[in-house]
Order: C-alpha cells, then sequence, then structure tokens
C-alpha cells in the first residue's frame, strides 16, 4: 500500500491508475453500470457479499450509498446542499469529465474501499504514544527558559525607548535616571500585570518589533490588512516574550497561531457571524434555545441549569486576541474589544447587574453560572468582589424564597460558579495577593449556603505557555480552595501527534485537570487552524485512551479534588500511584451551530473537493433545552478535506504516515462527563416547570 507521503500528492489521472491497479471491482462495477442509481444498488450488494461486510468501513461506504442523491440544510451556512458522493463517484470511474471533482474526493473514496478490503487499522504503542509526547517541550525546560530570559531581556530594552516618549501616566522614567536604573525599573514593571496591558502592543510594526523583526513580508501586509478591515492587535510584552524568534529555537507554532491571523480571517474579517444560534438575540423574543434573556449582550444561554454572564466591565476584554476565537463576532461588532479605560464598569452597571441577579434569583433551573466575556479576571479585583457579592446575595434570596416552596416545586439553587479566563497563559501576573483573598474569601462563605463547586475554568493551549510565572499563578489559585480546569482549541497545530497528550501531562502535574477539547468552528475565517472532527477521535482512540480512567480511580480522584487540600501534590502522587501519563477527564466536543455540544456524528457524504458531510445527535448525556425534542439532526459540511489537513501537517513538520488510520473515524461519538463535572445532588426536590423559557 502506498504511504501518506506519496498518496496525497497524486494527481486525478494518477489517482485513477491506482483506483484501476488496487480497486478493479469497483471500477468494473462503474464502468458496467448504465447509470448512477444502478451503480448504487450493484455497490450494494458487492459490500453485503465482502468478506468484511461487517466491518466500520462497510457501514461507512453503505452510509455514502444512502445518503446518495439526498438534500440536508447546512446549518453552519444556512444553506441547502446536495450530496452526490456515489453518483460523482460512478461519473469520474467512468471517465466523465468533471472539473468540480478534485484529488481530494478521489482520495477519500479510495481510502474507504481500501480499508473494506483492510479494516484492521494498526494503532500506536503507549511507547510510540510517549515518544510523540517527548517532542513538545514545556515552557519549564531549562533551554527553553533560559531563551525566554533572553527575549525578554531585549523587549525590556525596547520598552525603555518607548517609555522614554511617555509623557505622562503610571509608568515614566523620572529625569535624569541612568541606564541601568531604567532597565532595573521597567524589570520590576514585568511582574506587574496592568504595565503588561498598558504596554501592549497594538500595531503589526510594533509586534514584529518586539519579535525582533523576524515577521516576514507577506506577514507584515497580512497584519496590515487586518489592521485596516479592524481587527484588533492586542498582546502583551510577557507573551511575545513566550514566541521564538531564533531559527535553531523551539516549536511554537501552536501559540504562534494564536497571534498571527490567517489569510482567510482577514478576508472574511466583516462578515463574520455568531456561530452557535442561541448567541443571535432579538428584544423579547427567544433565542433558538427557548430561553428568554434580559438582553442581547450579557446573558448567554443554551442549557436549563447555566447561562453565561459577560458583564459591563474590563471583562469584555481579553489579555490577547486568539486567531481562532469564538466569540471573534463580538469583536467584530466591538462589543468585546480592548479599549481598557472606556470598559470599565459606569454608574449603570451596578443597576443592570441588579437586575441580571434576578434573572438568575427568579429561574427554576439555574444553578450554574459562568462567568466570561472576554476574560473574567480582566475585570478589576474592586469590580470582580463586587460581582461577586452580588452573586452571594442572589444565592441567598434564591434560598430563602424556596422555603416558601414545598417540596417537588422548589427552585435550583446555586452550586457552580465558574470564572472563564485565559490569563494564567496570558498574563499569569494577574494573580495577585488581592485577587486571592477575594477568591478565598468568596468560596468560605459561599460554601456556607450551598455552593459546592468553585472552578476557574482556563485555556492553555501548549505545554509552551507552562512557564514559571503561570507555575507560580496555579499554585497560588489552588491554595484558596478553588479548582483550575483546562479547555483546549483542537487547531491543527494543537492537534499534531502527542501534543494533546503531552499538555494533559504537564498541567495536571500542576494540579490542573482538563474538561473540554473543542473542535474549531468550521467556519471559512478558520480554516487555517481548523481540523478535521475525524482527527479528535483519532486521537482520543489511540493516544487520549492511555489516559482512562476506571470508575474507582475516578471516584478516588473526585474526593480529592472535593477535599481541595494539597491538590498540587495529590494528583502528581495519583498518577504516579496509578501509573497513569496523565489524566483523560476531558472530553472531545464540537459546538453545535444548533444547539449544545457533541461529537456524536457519522459520516454521510463527501463534497467534490473532499469535504467530509456529519450528521450530528445530540448529546444524550446531560439536560437540554425542550426545543431539542423538536429538533432534527445537525448537518455541517467540514471546511476542510482530510487530505489537505494532512498536507497542511507535512507543511508543519509532520510525518502524514504517522496519522494514516484518521481515514477509519468516520463516526464519532460523544464521551460521558466525567462524574466531577456533574451537579451534585439536591437534598430536595426541584420543579420540572421552566421559567424564562418560550419556543419559538
Amino acid at each position: 500500500m502506498m504511504k501518506q507521503t506519496d498518496i496525497l500528492f497524486l494527481n486525478p489521472k494518477q489517482l485513477l491508475s491506482l483506483f484501476i491497479r488496487q480497486l478493479p471491482l469497483v471500477v468494473a462495477l462503474a464502468k458496467e453500470s448504465s447509470h448512477a442509481e444502478m451503480f448504487c444498488i450493484r455497490l450494494k450488494e458487492y459490500i453485503q457479499k465482502h468478506p468484511n461486510h461487517n466491518s466500520k468501513p462497510a457501514e461507512s461506504i453503505l452510509t455514502l450509498i444512502r445518503h446518495n442523491n439526498t438534500t440536508i440544510h447546512e446549518l453552519s451556512t444556512e444553506k441547502d446542499v446536495e450530496i452526490n458522493t456515489i453518483t460523482l463517484l460512478w461519473e469520474w470511474l467512468r471517465g466523465g469529465i468533471d472539473n468540480t471533482i478534485t484529488s481530494d474526493f478521489i482520495l477519500e473514496l479510495y481510502q474507504q474501499f481500501v480499508l473494506l478490503d483492510t479494516p484492521d487499522i494498526q494503532k500506536p504503542t503507549a511507547n510510540k504514544v510517549a515518544t510523540w509526547m517527548k517532542r513538545w517541550h514545556s515552557g519549564l525546560s531549562p533551554r527553553i527558559v533560559q531563551a525566554r530570559e533572553e527575549n525578554k531581556e531585549r523587549i525590556i530594552r525596547l520598552l525603555m525607548a518607548k517609555i522614554e516618549n511617555r509623557q505622562a501616566g503610571k509608568y515614566t522614567f523620572p529625569e535624569g535616571i541612568s541606564y541601568l536604573s531604567k532597565f532595573n525599573r521597567v524589570e520590576k514593571w514585568w511582574d506587574d500585570y496592568q504595565f503588561q496591558l498598558a504596554l501592549a502592543v497594538r500595531k503589526p510594526s510594533d509586534l514584529n518589533m518586539m519579535l525582533n523583526n523576524t515577521l516576514s513580508a507577506e506577514t507584515m501586509d497580512l497584519l496590515k490588512e487586518a489592521r485596516k478591515k479592524g481587527i484588533p492587535t492586542f498582546a502583551t510584552p510577557y507573551y511575545l516574550s513566550l514566541l521564538n524568534t531564533s531559527k535553531k529555537g523551539f516549536n511554537d507554532l501552536a501559540i504562534r497561531n494564536y497571534v498571527i491571523y490567517s489569510e482567510e480571517l482577514v478576508e472574511t474579517f466583516g462578515d463574520i457571524v455568531a456561530w452557535e444560534r442561541e448567541d443571535q438575540v432579538k428584544p423579547g423574543k427567544p433565542n433558538v434555545a427557548g430561553w428568554l434573556l434580559p438582553n442581547a449582550t450579557n446573558i448567554h444561554r443554551r442549557y436549563p441549569d447555566v447561562a453565561i454572564l459577560i458583564p459591563d466591565s474590563v471583562g469584555r476584554a481579553c489579555g490577547g486576541l486568539c486567531a481562532s476565537c469564538q466569540r471573534m463576532y463580538d469583536f467584530q461588532r466591538q462589543h468585546l474589544n480592548f479599549d481598557l479605560e472606556k470598559l470599565k464598569p459606569k454608574v449603570t452597571w451596578n443597576q443592570k447587574l441588579h437586575s441580571l441577579m434576578k434573572y438568575y434569583e427568579e429561574d427554576s433551573q439555574l444553578r450554574d453560572i459562568l462567568i466570561t466575556g472576554g476574560d473574567a479576571l480582566m475585570s478589576q479585583n474592586k469590580t470582580l468582589k463586587h460581582l461577586l457579592d452580588a452573586i452571594y446575595k442572589m444565592a441567598i434570596r434564591k434560598q430563602k424564597a424556596n422555603l416558601k416552596r414545598p417540596d417537588g416545586k422548589k427552585y435550583a439553587e446555586m452550586q457552580r460558579i465558574r470564572l472563564g479566563t485565559r490569563l494564567l497563559a496570558y498574563l499569569p501576573m494577574r494573580i495577585d495577593d488581592e485577587l486571592l483573598y477575594i477568591l478565598k474569601d468568596f468560596k468560605e462563605k459561599a460554601s456556607a449556603i450551598g455552593f459546592k463547586q468553585f472552578i476557574i475554568q482556563t485555556h492553555f493551549q501548549s505545554p509552551l505557555e507552562i512557564t514559571l510565572e503561570s507555575k507560580r499563578a496555579i499554585k497560588k489559585i489552588l491554595s484558596t480552595g478553588w479548582t483550575i480546569t483546562n479547555q483546549l482549541v483542537f487547531t491543527v497545530s494543537a492537534s499534531r501527534r502527542g501534543h494533546t497528550a503531552q499538555l494533559r501531562r504537564k498541567l495536571n502535574k500542576l494540579g490542573v485537570i482538563c474538561y473540554y477539547t473543542f473542535s474549531v468552528k468550521g467556519f471559512q475565517e478558520n480554516y487555517a487552524v481548523f481540523a478535521p472532527n475525524c482527527r479528535a477521535i483519532q486521537k482520543r482512540e489511540e493516544e487520549k485512551i492511555l489516559g482512562a480512567l476506571t470508575l474507582e480511580q475516578e471516584d478516588a480522584l473526585c474526593d480529592m479534588f472535593e477535599q481541595g487540600e494539597n491538590v498540587y501534590k495529590n494528583v502528581r502522587a495519583f498518577m504516579k500511584e496509578h501509573k497513569l501519563p496523565f489524566l483523560a477527564t476531558d472530553r472531545d466536543v464540537l459546538n453545535l451551530p444548533g444547539i449544545g455540544k457533541s461529537m456524536t456524528y457519522r459520516t454521510i457524504g463527501i463534497t467534490a473537493d473532499g469535504k467530509r458531510v456529519l450528521c450530528f445527535e445530540h448529546d444524550q448525556n446531560r439536560q437540554h433545552s425542550p426545543v431539542i425534542e423538536n429538533m432534527e439532526n445537525v448537518f455541517i459540511v467540514e471546511n476542510k478535506s482530510v487530505a489537505a489537513y494532512l498536507r497542511q501537517l507535512k507543511e508543519y513538520g509532520e510525518n502524514p504516515n504517522n496519522y494514516e488510520s484518521i481515514w477509519y473515524y468516520t463516526t464519532g461519538e460523544t464521551e460521558r462527563r466525567f462524574k466531577m463535572y456533574e451537579y451534585p445532588e439536591y437534598d430536595f426536590k426541584t420543579t420540572d416547570k421552566l421559567t424564562h423559557f418560550k419556543a419559538q
């Protein structure tokens, strides 16, 4: 069988020769069939009589046959799409000329028929996965620490020159001080998060300067075009010091792709829409999940038990703009932005906050509040304390109101609070003593009124973001009794063999456990970073499986986190005791453009350019809005073919042969939630009645 490194670059004529040589019976069936319907019938009979007719590849091809010449409504683009996979194959095998058919389409079908003949794929050994993991160094590696210290010193000297031109403000130099004094002063300011924000780069030229003028002319032209179109540039000196500016340095692609924008993002900016339909809110009308919301900006909701709160504060900014941000449309309409002074809460925020808290208080099902943005920890300590106090008082009022309700009619009471932040990676110096006091104080008093789970929900994208500074920040937060969970975006660079496994390992050793691994939203603006969903399933079945926990181990781990003491040391000891390289506590999911998350899908078609057409079912492992009962399956055309993805990996220095089994994963199934992420049981019976709900 040809290696992926060879087959990925064959043209249609060469692929036809390969079909004739390797799959002569399939070619003969096409030539003997006078029309596509006959080919479908004969192909179905061929598969049913095949020695491997009960295999997964057989079922995958039969699924393609069943959906041939059907039309689906593609939800991300809101367009009808005709599926004619087998018809296109029939035409092509008979020598029909169709310029719309690409090599990627042919490759996908070729691989499926080859799998039918050889359905037993070769999975990597544990040793092989361990070897892949070792390629990805963390920011704690002495060699990388040294390289970044050199970056820091170089950037400090650049910042000194910028500060010398500042006429006013907190970060200025007194007249007459020496060069060394200026350097020492900036070096001290470096650990002040407000300094990092004040001196964050906002122009492509400054970005290039901070990266030692290593960006190519093409990249600079792209970034300048992005600026013209209104895409913000915002990156702190600290985060830019993490990037590699040496040709012989470390592979920083997973984090560099967060700072450098793609052509597709720049081209589509201005026309980006919300991927999740429930984020499209019209005043006075329910969103697509059926929830009535107080306004279109502060509360986002899809599930009965949890609603996201985005405060009118600096929390509507971030420590940097992630190129694959799921809320890019909010930056496009400037609801999220980097005008930090103007984002500070206005007097009217207190009144609005009261009405938002009333929404949670008077809702029969809400028990979980996720404060995000933007970034929850971008809010100043005073603002965050005020917000937490409001939540605490709301929870008490909700409890008191329940005293008047009989069992079975009681409302859900608040149990979980989460703060969504990427600042542990972007700006770890934000975790100051005052913030720690606020977190610890809230946990102590909120625990007394029924809150059970206190979570900092962060986002490390790469082991390279785990630095000495972030390590200290993690230990500080864990000392308050809050749990830290990580959410990863499964970009192409993050999807490389062993990368997510190594990230889990490094985070687990610091007492952080993983929550979700998200497939990138499939819009065109994310083309450069999109990894097909089959790669997520391949990674789960061939890499993440090494960290799978037994039910007994899961219970023990949950008890450890519930106690909340010495988590940093205890998790490390737990992994050593059970000989686990990492803890597979996260779920691989796609945020559906309909409602909810899922990874339960089947491939029902292949477009002429080789992209898989997926039919998703909704996650059955959690409670949904009743709207889900009347919703059909969600159809999505992925924005990149598997072949294009593998070629992109080769450009990134990967060996496509290591990903050969990816074609096998034509279906997926949503994993059950790790027990710690389930809501605790109440000691009373809640009502089934829904408030703030009205189906459209």
